[in-house]
């Protein structure tokens, strides 16, 4: 395999774009040292990690696969690999079973209701590229999908899932919808024209006013759950950087351009980042 085919089924992977797997990451892992009520075991960290980085790569082939014969009529994907021809769509597939396989080696490891709870986030994932076609809300199904980790996390230590666990997952939700919005801002003009549907077209001149709500409703949540979980105050001090971070994106999203818009997706990589870092903390200190 030359060196350009190996660029390309990286690139399919998104394996030269890490954002969309490090905004996966980070909640899934404090939820892990929520579920712990300090530092989980190593073990987990590894293969609740390496899950992550799977199974983002295969939600982007089969999603890829599903939009092939659409990113040709979008700005920002008209070369992707599936639609310059660069990889076949019957490669995209076996490429997709190769890492759902990987993904499912990994679950020998975790106890049987966290395998089942996986079989659900598979589903979940596998839908949400079709969901675009159907419904204004496909940002909805991929808020679940990429928070479906935030329940195993609980699962993977034997809590079943508790209370928490649901404001976690749902605080996780409102906060993808929010920022997968943002994203879906990026394409609006020419997913009207392909009959692409998003929540970007569905809210529509009213964009950045629902995204404000579903952040405070996020941030909300995440309040819930350090009260939940007795956390002080460096948890507490995220929560105020988290805000800061969701005002800097209201700011960057103003005038709705391309560049703005994306610029404000990416920044939630660092709410990911001081949502780990406030638990971590609050873990540590708690020790």
């Amino acid at each position: 395999m030359n060196q350009q085919r190996i660029s390309s089924f990286l690139a399919l992977m998104r394996l030269d774009r890490p954002v969309g797997t490090l905004l996966l990451l980070w909640p899934t892992l404090a939820a892990l040292c929520m579920a712990a009520d300090g530092l989980p075991p190593i073990s987990l960290v590894v293969i609740f990690t390496l899950g992550t980085f799977v199974m983002r790569c295969a939600g982007c082939v089969i999603n890829d696969y599903a939009d092939r014969n659409l990113d040709g009529g979008v700005k920002r994907t008209l070369d992707r690999p599936l639609v310059t021809g660069a990889i076949k769509p019957r490669e995209a597939l076996i490429l997709f079973l190769v890492l759902i396989s990987l993904a499912a080696s990994l679950l020998i490891w975790l106890n049987p209701s966290t395998r089942a709870f996986a079989l659900g986030g598979l589903c979940i994932a596998i839908l949400y590229p079709f969901m675009k076609r159907h419904t204004h809300l496909p940002q909805v199904v991929l808020g679940a999908a990429f928070s479906w980790g935030i329940l195993m996390a609980w699962t993977a230590q034997d809590l079943g899932v508790p209370p928490v666990a649901i404001i976690m997952f749902l605080s996780s939700l409102l906060w993808i919808v929010a920022y997968d919005t943002q994203y879906a801002m990026v394409d609006r003009d020419d997913d009207l024209k392909i009959g692409i549907k998003s929540t970007a077209i569905l809210f529509g001149d009213l964009d950045r006013l629902i995204i404000g709500i579903l952040q405070a409703l996020a941030l909300l949540g995440f309040w819930l759950v350090g009260l939940a979980l007795d956390y002080g105050g460096p948890f507490t001090f995220s929560l105020v950087v988290i805000f800061g971070l969701f005002c800097y994106q209201q700011q960057l999203t103003k005038d709705r351009s391309r560049e703005g818009c994306f610029a404000a997706f990416q920044n939630n990589i660092w709410v990911g980042v001081a949502l780990l870092s406030g638990t971590l903390l609050d873990s540590v200190t708690n020790l």
